[in-house]
Parts: structure tokens; sequence; C-alpha cells
């Protein structure tokens, strides 16, 4: 990555037009292409930029003053800079980035909630992790203290859509004499009033899951509110 702080000009002319007036910005150079005017504000967003791929030609103005000229191969969009002043100039190899990883997600909570089924319900027990059927794997399937199957769907937050999934995976489960009855549990860190509704009406189960609590990390019973 190369940063430059400098004074700059800046127009973009294509699809649209865009002025920028002589100020000293950040401007990016990304190891993809991709070219970032960037001011001491306005949080993450740029203020212009050129999206890959694009192409960036350095180059000096009649008069001597450094201009980059930054073209799209795609359309007829231009990002134009005047450079009046450099103030710093340097290039970085940053490596390959690992990308994003979030936690609380759904794989997170299922190995949780399969370390520690009996928070869902006291008594249940784990049976398997992505148990198979025919239409997808079910997230777990449990027994429960008197030895009934109980699948449970697992959901960052849960919506209409995660309980119309867990109910094909119960009418399919329960077509098997060996499992059958199976009931269910809808599981999630948020759970939406119209997603509680629906499951509630099919016997579903609804489980709010503390994701901090089941890592260890909050003591519920030490809370004041």
């Amino acid at each position: 990555m190369r940063l430059v702080v400098a004074t700059c000009q800046v127009d973009y002319a294509g699809r649209l037009t865009a002025h920028l007036p002589p100020a000293t910005r950040v401007l990016m150079i990304k190891a993809d292409g991709s070219v970032l005017v960037h001011a001491d504000g306005g949080s993450y967003k740029p203020l212009n930029w050129m999206s890959p791929p694009c192409t960036l030609r350095e180059q000096t103005t009649d008069d001597g003053t450094l201009e980059w000229v930054v073209s799209s191969p795609k359309t007829d969009d231009t990002l134009r800079i005047l450079l009046t002043e450099v103030i710093h100039d340097s290039s970085h190899d940053l490596g390959v980035d690992p990308g994003l990883v979030k936690d609380g997600v759904e794989k997170h909570l299922q190995a949780l909630l399969a370390e520690h089924p009996a928070t869902l319900d006291e008594g249940l027990s784990l049976v398997r992790r992505e148990f198979p059927t025919a239409i997808g794997p079910v997230d777990l399937m449990c027994r429960d203290a008197g030895g009934a199957s109980v699948a449970v769907e697992i959901k960052r937050r849960g919506d209409i859509d995660g309980v119309e999934q867990l109910t094909r995976y119960l009418e399919l489960l329960n077509r098997d004499p060996l499992l059958a009855p199976v009931r269910g549990i809808f599981a999630a860190q948020e759970i939406k009033p119209q997603a509680r509704v629906l499951a509630t009406d099919r016997g579903i189960a609804c489980r709010v899951v503390d994701y901090d609590a089941l890592r260890g990390l909050d003591d519920p019973t030490t809370r004041l509110f």
C-alpha cells in the first residue's frame, strides 16, 4: 500500500462529475489498484475514489506540477489529482490479509451450545452436530431428560425464515420412526417478535442465547440489572 499526504485538487469526470478544491488530504493506493482520497474526517468513507481495475499514471503538467491520472478500462471515468505539495510519500507491504473473523457467528454459537446443551433445556444432551437430513443438516440433534429427540436450529438473529427452516426439518425428522417424536428448539442471540409468535404457534420452543455467558466472560448472577 502507498500512502501519500499532499495538498491536492481532485476532479472526477465520467458518469458523474465532482470537484474537490485544494486542501491537504491522504491519498491511498492499494495493491489491488484502487485509489482513494481521504480527508481528516468523514469516518471511513473516502471523499472520492476509483475502484479496480484501474490504471494510475503519474505525470507533470506544463508548469511542472505533479498530476495523477487514474482511469478505468471499462468506463470513461477519470480521476485527476493535482498535487501541489507532497508532504509524505511511503509504501508498505501489508502481506496477505486473513479476512474479518466475526465473533458470535452461528458456527461459534453452535460449537458452544454443543458443549453446553443443558443451557437450552434442563437435561438436554448432545447426540450429534450437523445431523444430516435430505434437505440439509440440523445444527444440533439432542435428547432430553426423557430420551426424546430434540432438533435445535441456531441463528445469530432469529427471524421467520429460521423458524420455517426448523419446521421443514421437524416435518422430515418426524417421519423417521426411530427418531419420532421430535420437538424443536429455536435458539438465537436475538429473536424477532414475529418469529417467536410463529414458533410458539408451531410448538417450537424459543431460547435466547447469552453468548458472553456461554464463553464464561459474563456471569448473569452478578448483574444488578
